[in-house]
């Protein structure tokens, strides 16, 4: 089944336009490639390239976890580890939201993670604070992160 994400309109459509249809189209459908988004934008009346696609991936902070592409601030309905939700605090910060009292545990998975892009972790009961040297390293943390919440 097709799903209309916007409405076609004639003329140019804007940037902000395109990257909200963009957000439409990864949070409705299992995109594993950037030539499917390049696809379905240009079905949209989009006249996209895969560079404007990978640009506008990395303004929006969409990044790919577990084989498809995520929206940043994922929210989990259910996760054997206790994950719910992971939002990203500037540019330095993700939140971790998990069940109460498993905080320490997911605190110590991030940990064992050895990511490169996580400087270090604080837990609370229900809340993980996980800092990070900058953006891209912010990405990345996402994307690990992402990628505890889907085993």
């Amino acid at each position: 089944m097709y799903i209309q994400y916007m409405c076609m309109h004639t003329g140019n459509m804007s940037k902000s336009q395109r990257q909200e249809t963009l957000r439409n189209i990864v949070a409705a459908k299992r995109i594993e490639r950037q030539d499917e988004l390049v696809r379905l934008l240009r079905r949209n009346g989009f006249n996209v390239t895969q560079a404007s696609i990978s640009r506008d991936l990395d303004e929006l902070g969409i990044v790919k976890a577990g084989g498809k592409y995520v929206l940043p601030g994922i929210d989990a309905k259910q996760s054997k580890l206790g994950l719910r939700r992971v939002d990203l605090a500037g540019e330095n910060l993700l939140v971790v939201r998990c069940s109460p009292g498993f905080a320490s545990a997911v605190a110590s998975m991030i940990d064992a993670l050895n990511d490169r892009s996580v400087v270090g972790t604080i837990a609370g009961d229900d809340t993980v604070f996980v800092a990070v040297n900058d953006r891209t390293a912010q990405k990345s943390a996402l994307a690990a992160i992402s990628t505890l919440m889907e085993s």
